[in-house]
């Protein structure tokens, strides 16, 4: 025999509700479905939608920093100072690349400028046009392997390299004449963490 709980009963004070109408409970249930959808299903889908741009936005950081050669564009400002390398205002086919490791850090970057962006950028770096040697190819054969630079096509190459004391980063700087007015400036600035 199964036990019933007593029923309460209802205040003689309270109205008797009539039953309740089928498209009003219809309407009712329809809310709290939808209540219940935005409730979750909300934060849901955003998680899910930031999870999958953080995983995208890994993998184009993998591809970037996994690629061999230059990347064309500018490199970042905290790379540009932490390499002292000024790239002067308004240069042309400019293209960066960086190596790190646990013994020395490298940022190969190549831009074409004027000759007064040329003058702009030695002093930047602390140097002058004066210091720079006729044929004098400054970056190492492995350097110009590392990001496919050849130094043998027509000139005047000039070159020179700016030592500075650690841990402030060590310049090799090539500089192509061969366009008038139009030098092309290649630069491999080497720095030890």
């Amino acid at each position: 025999m199964t036990a019933s709980l007593p029923r309460q009963a209802t205040s003689p004070d309270e109205p008797q509700r009539p039953p309740e109408d089928p498209r009003h409970k219809f309407r009712r249930r329809a809310l709290t479905l939808l209540i219940i959808v935005l409730l979750i299903g909300v934060p849901a889908g955003y998680l899910v939608i930031s999870a999958d741009q953080s995983r995208n936005s890994g993998k184009d950081k993998e591809e970037k920093y996994s690629a061999t050669g230059l990347t064309s564009g500018w490199p970042s400002r905290v790379q540009r100072r932490l390499y002292q390398v000024p790239i002067p205002p308004k240069s042309t086919d400019v293209a960066y690349y960086e190596t790190n490791n646990w013994k020395t850090s490298r940022l190969y970057v190549q831009f074409g400028t004027t000759q007064a962006g040329l003058d702009a950028f030695l002093k930047g770096v602390g140097t002058s046009r004066s210091a720079l040697k006729k044929d004098h190819i400054t970056i190492s054969d492995r350097n110009q392997k590392v990001v496919g630079w050849d130094f043998t096509g027509p000139g005047p190459w000039w070159g020179l390299v700016h030592k500075q004391k650690d841990p402030a980063p060590t310049q090799d700087i090539v500089v192509n004449g061969s366009e008038t007015g139009h030098p092309m400036v290649y630069v491999v600035s080497r720095t030890i963490p």
